[in-house]
């Protein structure tokens, strides 16, 4: 799997004089980038139902000028000005945490002070229909800072959590290593891997359960130590789920080869006991950010577009979901100037206006950019499909157009390409490299798929181990570990060998 490192690298700095303060234009700019194009219609919508001075126009907001789109001409560039205060990127400002630097003891004593009950996490219902709506329809970063908030952790202890939440993959569970998240730091800041521990203890213990887990075995585990005895009823008897807890800690692998005989021999345990323990373990969720991930991308409203032409394949924005505002000039002449004081309530609206106008434009000409840059780098796949994708990260783009990782995790997510191959978001087109021989470096979503290939021709009544594969891959000029070809297998829920060639037998 891909290890995409957000802003967590610069999340924590130590910090004298001023706080940066975001103006309420650049956090609506901020907003309205990270909302998908269904939300945005809806942020839109609200606008115009509250706004008189704020307008739907017919005329297009954007023209395309060489293959890139611009703002329409004779346009008031006053209306698109940038926000007094406001950094020179736009939304690339970033805001930072502010970290207090009290005492160890007192430390210490806010740690004392928090309690990781079930009353500290609250409700811990797996049934994921029976939370509250407002809960549903947030997304998971949402969710888990609000409930960090509901915490009596110290300004230090909480900032090392919200860095944690940061850096979960999609399925909730925390993409890199504590180690590795503690080398990013500032050695001046004076972190050791233990206060990244008692903050990922914490994130482990928000809703939903499971969350923040670094491998399968933990996550399932987690979800058995704050068991919903309602649901889960088997969990009620200590026996079973004291061997469901073994299980997943310490031998899961055996549990998905399917050798039930091994497992028991290894446990030595009753088979009764056994069977109520798998079926224990096969309630749990091995993905708990499931319930927050967007509809399949087959579903999805593309917001770019890419297309075939004697110079290759570029990218234009969809121009059906882009919204078309513009000020009421008729109200804007009425008001005059803001300085004589009067409808002050008006003037703001005026302003609130000319930040919406130019913060969607803002939205779609940063999109756009972040989908040229990654159709320049992807032409092969557009082509020949995902054995052709190229390595790319958030780090290359930024640094190629000039902006924060953070706004370009923005501009990719829930934001789609309609492709040859579909309708596919953004961020799918990321993979990190593997090192070739005489080549340039392959995707990690190339030798994925080179695998999968693999697999689907192998003979399956002797179905290639990991070993082979490596073999095979190694033959091709890929030189790559076999737990990472067993890591990339599981990625594409593949089973083991043993457990495909079982598979084949039955059928």
């Amino acid at each position: 799997m891909q290890n995409i490192v957000p802003m967590s690298r610069n999340f924590l700095e130590l910090r004298q004089g001023q706080q940066l303060t975001l103006t309420p234009a650049l956090q609506q700019s901020i907003k309205l980038l990270q909302l998908s194009t269904l939300d945005l219609e809806a942020e839109v919508a609200r606008a115009l139902a509250e706004n008189p001075l704020l307008e739907q126009d017919s005329t297009p907001l954007y023209e395309t000028v060489g293959g890139s789109a611009s703002l329409r001409v004779g346009q008031d560039p006053a209306e698109f000005a940038p926000e007094q205060g406001a950094t020179e990127r736009g939304q690339d400002a970033t805001p930072e945490v502010n970290i207090d630097y009290a005492p160890a003891s007192e430390r210490e004593h806010e740690r004392e002070k928090t309690d990781f009950s079930s009353e500290s996490r609250g409700s811990r219902d797996d049934d994921f229909s029976d939370r509250p709506e407002a809960a549903r329809e947030s997304n998971l970063r949402e969710y888990l800072l609000e409930q960090l908030g509901t915490t009596r952790l110290g300004p230090r202890d909480a900032a090392l959590v919200e860095l944690l939440i940061e850096e979960l993959n999609d399925d909730g569970l925390l993409a890199s290593p504590l180690d590795e998240i503690v080398s990013w730091m500032n050695p001046a800041l004076g972190l050791e891997e233990d206060d990244f521990r008692y903050a990922l203890k914490m994130l482990q213990s928000f809703d939903p359960p499971g969350v923040g887990a670094r491998h399968l075995g933990e996550c399932l585990d987690l979800q058995l130590q704050f068991a919903d005895l309602e649901r889960l009823t088997t969990a009620k008897d200590p026996n079973v789920l004291a061997l469901a807890r073994t299980i997943c800690q310490q031998h899961l692998d055996i549990l998905a080869s399917g050798n039930m005989l091994k497992l028991r021999e290894v446990l030595r345990c009753e088979p009764e006991l056994l069977q109520c323990a798998h079926a224990l373990i096969v309630k749990l969720n091995p993905r708990p950010a499931s319930a927050w991930n967007i509809p399949a991308a087959d579903f999805a409203v593309p917001d770019v577009i890419v297309r075939k032409t004697k110079k290759g394949w570029v990218v234009a924005l969809n121009e059906a979901v882009m919204p078309k505002l513009r000020v009421n000039a008729l109200y804007a002449e009425a008001l005059g100037s803001p300085r004589s004081g009067a409808h002050t309530a008006l003037h703001g609206q005026l302003q609130e206006a000319r930040w919406m106008i130019r913060n969607v434009a803002q939205r779609f000409e940063t999109i756009l950019k972040v989908a040229q840059v990654i159709a320049a780098h992807q032409q092969a796949f557009f082509s020949k499909g995902w054995g052709a994708v190229r390595p790319l990260t958030l780090k290359d783009i930024a640094g190629e157009i000039g902006m924060h990782e953070s706004t370009i995790s923005r501009a990719t997510t829930q934001k789609f390409m309609l492709t040859p191959y579909g309708t596919l978001e953004l961020k799918r087109f990321f993979s990190t490299g593997l090192a070739t021989e005489g080549k340039e470096a392959t995707s990690a979503t190339a030798v994925q798929t080179r695998i999968q290939v693999l697999i689907t021709a192998e003979d399956q009544k002797k179905p290639l181990s990991d070993s082979q594969l490596v073999s095979l891959l190694d033959q091709d000029g890929i030189t790559i570990a076999r737990r990472t070809v067993a890591k990339y297998r599981e990625l594409l829920r593949i089973p083991t060998a043993p457990l495909r060639k079982s598979q084949a037998g039955a059928r």
